[in-house]
């Protein structure tokens, strides 16, 4: 090993490492008396690997906390985490990255980098950065909605919506405030329907789509909030009364990432072979119409309702 410059100053190095995953950007090493020539010598013998144009000090497998630094580090300037990156960060379970997203202005060049994904953004400026989070992360409520507009399926998009808010990632009024000043984005009516839903004020509006969705069945009005006393002789409100059977929308919290419609799906298969409850979480009627109106049309038949 050649003998260690005068110029270096290696425990600079190690205190900046220190505090970035063992991760520093050429700037830094150049700070520490490392110049191009150490630089690639040190590379070439696999003491070190380079990361876009960041540099990880040793040469073994890179963890995804120091490709996200590295991802930082090669920016040209403002950037920050966001995402199902940023989410995870956050503490946001179950929608792990498969990437790593990373925001920088429109005007940005920044290289590629494998694993990397670039978001230019318009609206991305300093004020997005949560202030205190190394490596640079946007808030809370921007990386929520982030990851669920960047999500391809819009039935994952709003389990992951509901999810940040159930595991207390975000509250909900963040994200609706969140989502009025985007624009146009993808999902935007069904996440913020979502909203709604959680937040407990969208009940009228589900009992307009489940209404829209009956009549096309062929099913005729229903009895609104019906009466109905369990075995335990309580009374009970149902949402919707068809006489052979009804019908329950569940909304607010009652939403559960993913798994709910899956369970009330099977739930509602059991009913139509012989109970008479048929449940649907208030999502479903947006996002699987076709679904309901089947399940609606078959359980008229199976339970004698005449048509409408």
């Amino acid at each position: 090993m050649p003998r260690l410059s005068s110029a270096r100053r290696p425990e600079l190095l190690a205190a900046m490492a220190a505090t970035q995953e063992q991760v520093v950007s050429r700037a830094q090493l150049t700070s520490a008396g490392y110049d191009r020539d150490a630089i690639r010598r040190l590379v070439r013998t696999r003491q070190w690997q380079p990361i876009g144009l960041a540099v990880l000090l040793h040469g073994g497998a890179s963890s995804a906390r120091q490709r996200e630094w590295a991802a930082i580090l090669t920016a040209p300037g403002l950037a920050a985490l966001t995402g199902r990156s940023a989410a995870r960060g956050y503490g946001l379970r179950g929608f792990d990255p498969d990437v790593i997203d990373v925001v920088v202005p429109a005007t940005a060049d920044p290289v590629a980098i494998d694993g990397v994904r670039w978001h230019r953004s318009r609206r991305f400026s300093a004020r997005d950065v949560e202030v205190g989070r190394r490596p640079a992360v946007v808030k809370r409520s921007r990386a929520v909605v982030d990851a669920a507009s960047w999500t391809t399926s819009p039935r994952t998009a709003c389990a992951l919506l509901a999810a940040a808010v159930q595991q207390r990632v975000v509250a909900a009024s963040a994200l609706r405030r969140e989502l009025s000043g985007v624009g146009k984005l993808r999902h935007g009516g069904h996440l913020l329907a979502v909203i709604r839903d959680i937040e407990g004020g969208a009940d009228s509006l589900s009992e307009i789509d489940f209404t829209v969705i009956a009549r096309r069945a062929g099913l005729p009005p229903p009895i609104r909030q019906s009466v109905r006393r369990d075995a335990h002789g309580r009374r009970r409100y149902l949402d919707a009364d068809f006489g052979t059977f009804v019908v329950e929308v569940d909304g607010g919290l009652h939403i559960r990432p993913l798994n709910y419609w899956d369970d009330a799906r099977r739930q509602n298969e059991l009913v139509v072979g012989g109970d008479r409850i048929l449940r649907f979480p208030s999502i479903a009627l947006r996002l699987e119409p076709a679904v309901v109106e089947d399940q609606l049309r078959r359980a008229a038949i199976a339970f004698g309702l005449p048509k409408r």
